[in-house]
């Protein structure tokens, strides 16, 4: 049986190719695709091999994938053919995945909205490392597929008021229909200083830096308040110039690294849980519509189609949210 796949050949050049699909092994699902979620700045970043990216090709890119259990695999219990699932399989039509890493959609969740539960678990735990109290004062730099879930989720986790901070409009009218409290455009405003103002003088108890933009992180600092948090979410693609001195030294700042593969292996702890239960958390939340994504859902293209939709995240990525690949 024939496959589909997309790969990076090289630098800025997108392909789909065939490939023989194999039979699972001990332990792993064979999984027909149904749906996967473009991540678009990581993506995007190492199909153009941005600094701090691997850039090596080819490459086979993707990481939220939904899709039907098609066969199982010896001693991989608890899974059935034609229930649908997620994975962190790449954009492709038939994927072999371990069975303990894939997770079952609940009932009444389309595939679609499904697609989103591994960037939605990334945003939680960069939330969850700001350590947000009821009341804390919220900053979300970068209006992103990111950004846009961890204000979500900044605001479930008691975050208020909320800030969103881009340079778009359109995703910050996005941000404001999904629990921003306020929205700030540094292009028109000095966001520094309308950041004071919304948070009564004081500045952003805690503020996550979702922009990957090297550039925004000393903004970010300047956002934060006295012995505030702040959490770099998005992988900086490249270098920043800080002084240490008035941003971090004088007002005691503490600043958190918030890579995903800092998580726990095996036991979820008080601010960092595991994968796999940020994973079902956000599933169930997505699942009882406390967790909204299906406004970010900006185009559907067929896996055929995979080049022209890496090109319109990196052309028109101001119009452009969440880009699902359908197979």
């Amino acid at each position: 049986m024939k496959g589909r796949r997309v790969v990076f050949r090289s630098r800025g050049v997108v392909d789909v190719e065939e490939f023989d699909v194999s039979k699972p092994n001990a332990g792993q699902l064979l999984i027909k695709t149904v749906c996967s979620l473009i991540s678009p700045g990581t993506e995007t970043a190492f199909l153009m091999a941005l600094p701090n990216t691997p850039k090596r090709f080819p490459q086979y890119p993707g990481y939220s994938n939904v899709g039907v259990v098609e066969e199982v695999g010896e001693k991989a219990e608890g899974f059935k053919p034609g229930e649908l699932v997620v994975s962190s399989a790449p954009h492709s039509s038939y994927v072999l995945a371990q069975s303990s890493s894939v997770l079952k959609v609940p009932e009444g969740l389309s595939a679609e909205e499904a697609s989103f539960f591994n960037l939605a678990s990334i945003a939680l735990q960069g939330v969850r490392k700001g350590f947000i109290e009821l009341g804390n004062s919220v900053v979300v730099v970068g209006q992103g597929l990111i950004g846009q879930l961890a204000v979500q989720l900044a605001r479930l986790s008691g975050g208020f008021p909320v800030i969103a901070v881009d340079l778009v409009d359109w995703r910050l009218e996005v941000s404001a229909k999904h629990g921003a409290d306020h929205v700030v455009n540094p292009s028109k405003v000095d966001a520094v200083e309308e950041v004071r103002r919304l948070t009564d003088g004081k500045g952003a108890d805690v503020v996550i830096e979702a922009t990957g933009n090297p550039e925004a992180i000393p903004m970010a600092l300047d956002m934060a308040g006295r012995l505030g948090r702040v959490v770099i979410l998005g992988s900086p693609r490249g270098v920043s110039t800080v002084n240490f001195y008035m941003p971090v030294h004088r007002r005691g700042l503490v600043i958190i690294g918030a890579h995903t593969n800092v998580r726990p292996s095996h036991e979820s702890l008080p601010h960092y849980w595991t994968d796999i239960d940020d994973k079902r958390l956000v599933l169930k939340l997505m699942a009882d519509g406390r967790l909204r994504v299906r406004d970010y859902i900006s185009l559907k293209l067929p896996v055929e189609n995979a080049p022209d939709a890496y090109r319109l995240l990196m052309e028109h990525k101001e119009r452009v949210l969440g880009v699902l690949l359908c197979y």
